[in-house]
């Protein structure tokens, strides 16, 4: 039987989050916005439920007058992330 695919992280741009998040010790939004391609309204929801789910923290601030928010990954969502890439892995080997 395969494993549970985790639903919070199998959609497409809350897994490139998390991806890019996974590497690096924070993001601000802008740059995630930008390797992702995604708009500011949907990175924001995604965000969110990211955020809701644990898997990353969210802080609000300033850079100069500018407003800034940079994310980043929980130990909680380190975890999500290496069991939904084990899980993967399950399929693909599968397969062979």
């Amino acid at each position: 039987m395969f494993p549970k695919l985790d639903p919070i992280l199998h959609s497409e741009l809350r897994l490139a989050v998390i991806s890019i998040l996974a590497d690096v010790d924070g993001a601000e939004f802008s740059y995630i916005k930008k390797q992702t391609g995604a708009t500011s309204g949907n990175l924001s929801v995604q965000i969110d439920k990211l955020s809701a789910a644990g898997y990353i923290s969210v802080e609000k601030g300033f850079k100069g007058k500018m407003p800034c928010t940079t994310c980043k990954i929980t130990p909680a969502g380190i975890e999500a992330f290496e069991n939904y890439v084990a899980a993967l892995k399950e399929y693909i080997s599968a397969g062979k």
